[in-house]
């Protein structure tokens, strides 16, 4: 065998590993990639009950409800539809209602979400970036004031 075709061998097998080891991280980590979806992209997606997934938009105005042992539901809307969250354990100190929030959890069905983690904003001018894509998609960003929907707050 000369030294050419050691070498070539030698990088054949260093691409094939690095392949395999790519593929494996690929699959280990297929389970924990999270869409993110709004209320009116899960009534058109459809996802399956059980399926873990990021829930975007504005909370509702007077959806608030704060239960027993940190217990809290709550409606995050867009345009056209909500979606009743529930979630037990401290809120951020900003969170509110008419303000923009991310709930990572599972899809109960199409109009149930049980949150494990919930974000909101953080000053008054951001918004999650998805948040923001799916308001501007909708028509009902307005990038000077609060979001179409959301009643500023006084």
């Amino acid at each position: 065998m000369t030294r050419k075709q050691r070498r070539l061998i030698l990088i054949g097998s260093a691409l094939g590993v690095l392949f395999v080891a790519a593929g494996l991280v690929m699959f280990a980590l297929r389970d924990n990639i999270v869409f993110f979806y709004t209320p009116s992209e899960i009534v058109a997606k459809a996802p399956a009950p059980g399926t873990r997934l990021r829930l975007g938009g504005l909370v509702r105005q007077g959806s608030v409800v704060r239960g027993e042992d940190r217990a809290v539901t709550f409606d995050v809307v867009d345009s056209e539809r909500q979606v009743s969250v529930s979630y037990k354990g401290l809120l951020p100190d900003l969170f509110r209602e008419g303000q923009g929030v991310v709930a990572e959890g599972v899809l109960i069905s199409p109009t149930q979400f049980r949150a494990d983690n919930v974000l909101a904003k953080h000053d008054e001018t951001y918004m999650p970036r998805e948040v923001a894509d799916a308001l501007k998609k909708q028509g009902h960003w307005q990038p000077n004031g609060p979001p179409a929907g959301a009643e500023a707050k006084k």
